[in-house]
C-alpha cells in the first residue's frame, strides 16, 4: 500500500491520479485507491482539505494529483444578485458547505434544502458535478449537518 503523507504547494508532473468526492477530500486520514486501483493510505496534518488539482507525495516519492469526483449536488442558477445572496444567506445559516460563483450556488444534494429554495422562488437542479465548496468554518471536518435526510 502506498502512503501519501505530504501535500505539495506547487503543480508538477505526477505519476498517478486519485478521484475523490468532497466528503473524503475534507478528511485528513483515510484509505482509498488511486484511479489505477492501487490502494493508498492518506495521512495529512489535521485540517487539511484536498482540492481539485492538489498534489500529494508518497513516502517513496510517487506524486499523486487529486481530482474532484462528480457527485450528486443541487445547483441553483439565478440572474438576480439579491435572490442569489438571499439563498446563500439561508444556506449559510444552516452551516451548509457551499460552492459559490456569480452565477450559481451548489451544495451536496439535500431535498429539504431544495424545497426551502424552491419556496423562495428559485429553480433547483439535482445533477452530477464536482463539488468545490468555499473554505469556511467546517474546514478540517468540523462541520455538521442538522439531520437533513440525504435520500
Amino acid at each position: 500500500m502506498l502512503n501519501l503523507t505530504e501535500k505539495l504547494d506547487t503543480s508538477m508532473s505526477h505519476d498517478a491520479t486519485m478521484t475523490l468526492p468532497f466528503d473524503v477530500r475534507q478528511k485528513s486520514r483515510f484509505l482509498a485507491a488511486l484511479d489505477d486501483g492501487t490502494k493508498v493510505g492518506v495521512v495529512l496534518p489535521r485540517g487539511a482539505v484536498l482540492r481539485q488539482g492538489d498534489y500529494l507525495k508518497a513516502d517513496q516519492g510517487t506524486i499523486v494529483k487529486i481530482m474532484a469526483a462528480s457527485e450528486t449536488v443541487s445547483t441553483v442558477h439565478v440572474e438576480d444578485p439579491l435572490l442569489l445572496t438571499r439563498a446563500a444567506y439561508h444556506l449559510g445559516n444552516r452551516h451548509v458547505p457551499l460552492q459559490m460563483t456569480a452565477q450559481f450556488l451548489r451544495y451536496q444534494h439535500d431535498h429539504v434544502l431544495d424545497d426551502m429554495l424552491r419556496q423562495m422562488g428559485l429553480e433547483v437542479i439535482c445533477e452530477q458535478a464536482s463539488f468545490e465548496p468555499e473554505a469556511g468554518a467546517y474546514r478540517g471536518g468540523h462541520g455538521h449537518h442538522h439531520g437533513h435526510s440525504h435520500d
